[in-house]
């Protein structure tokens, strides 16, 4: 379906064809009608698929076909601030020929930023996108309009649960007028989500997208090795695999430190991503990674969510996740939209049953990928619960025991 055929508005359309937008994908095709008929939605949507335009494209039509009332006419919540900026930024591309005014707001910026945000908040701008303890922190002083809010968005509503953001969500909502269309976007529909829409949507239409499984064009790759194995093998695949952009990710970021470290004195481009870092040393990062500037990422799950760049074709799983849900987030990062990507995880000795309940997850067994010769014999992959004795993977190559006097 081409974008043309929703009937968006003039400027709308400029902004759609400024930003190379052409085909609808299947979750916009499905939320765009519903959204522009006023309908309240529950939306389960993979990670990928291309949910952010499906709720600011008709938002923006909408908002450009009414009156505006002098106070924030739509409000958008999510996570994290990464992905506040990045979804403000997606905003700025589609509005762009419009008179719409939109602003991010998120916590770990100066104060000159905070009065900006005072501003805006007190006088009312078009759409707003913030994380909820930085809106809550304006709230509580009392010069928020939100009067004549016409529509509430909960992004990654699982993720801002998980994260303990219930009280704040149930705090804003409280504070905005009831008659209002509410979306609700999330990757899981799990009972703390179903019951967060029962408060909050009327008369939702459910749009189910969306299961625990990675789309089928990324290939799956899994490397069994000993733990010291993993960093020789990093350098390997960085080196002798071709991509655009490679998003490594470590479970822990003093792994991320130690690996950005010996990755530069090796030579490579590679920057470094972690809640250790200053906001403006984030937003420079991502800058930078967006660009193609930074071919090489290396990143806590920080970065497992909400980031959408098309051009990252390798996500590297350094460490196993700590499960499924995580898993398909983090290599969900790559073959965005209609383009193809790889996905490699290394798995050590001690992370076999956590990626083996991977496997049962997304209801497939990964590929078990050969590791050079020259960095020595593998551990087998023989989790629990794994019928059989120790096998010959299907390459072929055969798994050893580790060597006496190895560490």
């Amino acid at each position: 379906m081409n974008f043309t055929e929703f009937n968006f508005h003039p400027a709308l359309l400029e902004g759609i064809e400024a930003s190379n937008y052409e085909i609808a994908t299947p979750v916009q095709e499905q939320v765009i009608p519903p959204i522009l008929n006023g309908k309240d939605i529950i939306a389960s949507a993979q990670t990928g698929t291309g949910k952010t335009a499906a709720f600011l494209l008709p938002i923006i039509h909408r908002l450009l076909s009414s009156e505006g009332s002098g106070n924030i006419r739509a409000l958008i919540i999510v996570p994290t601030r990464e992905l506040a900026i990045q979804i403000a930024q997606h905003l700025e591309g589609l509005s762009y020929f419009t008179n719409l005014s939109s602003l991010a707001v998120y916590g770990g910026s100066d104060a000159q930023n905070f009065v900006g945000e005072k501003k805006a908040l007190q006088m009312g701008a078009d759409i707003i996108v913030c994380t909820p303890g930085r809106f809550i922190a304006h709230l509580n002083m009392g010069y928020v309009a939100v009067k004549g809010l016409e529509f509430l968005v909960l992004d990654e509503a699982d993720r801002m649960l998980d994260m303990g953001f219930q009280d704040d969500i149930n705090r804003i909502i409280a504070a905005l007028p009831v008659q209002r269309q509410t979306l609700l976007f999330s990757a899981t529909m799990p009972p703390k989500i179903r019951n967060l829409a029962k408060s909050i949507l009327k008369n939702p239409e459910e749009i189910n997208i969306a299961i625990s499984r990675p789309p089928e064009k990324i290939v799956q790759k899994a490397f069994v090795v000993f733990e010291d194995q993993k960093l020789p093998l990093v350098k390997y695949l960085l080196s002798k695999t071709t991509f655009k952009s490679a998003l490594v990710f470590c479970s822990r970021k003093q792994h991320v430190k130690t690996l950005t470290r010996v990755l530069r004195n090796d030579g490579f481009k590679v920057e470094e991503m972690h809640s250790d870092l200053q906001q403006t040393q984030r937003e420079n990062v991502i800058s930078g990674f967006t660009s193609g500037r930074i071919p090489i990422m290396i990143a806590t799950d920080i970065l497992s969510r909400g980031i959408d760049i098309d051009t990252i074709d390798l996500v590297i799983n350094y460490d196993v996740p700590r499960d499924g849900e995580d898993y398909v987030h983090r290599i969900g990062r790559t073959a965005r939209a209609e383009a193809d990507g790889m996905a490699f995880t290394f798995v050590g000795e001690k992370e076999q049953n956590s990626f083996a309940a991977i496997e049962r997850l997304i209801g497939k067994e990964v590929e078990k990928a050969v590791i050079p010769q020259s960095l020595g014999p593998v551990p087998p992959y023989s989790p629990r619960g794994r019928s059989g004795s120790r096998s010959k993977p299907k390459s072929g190559k055969k798994f050893y025991k580790r060597p006496p006097g190895r560490r």
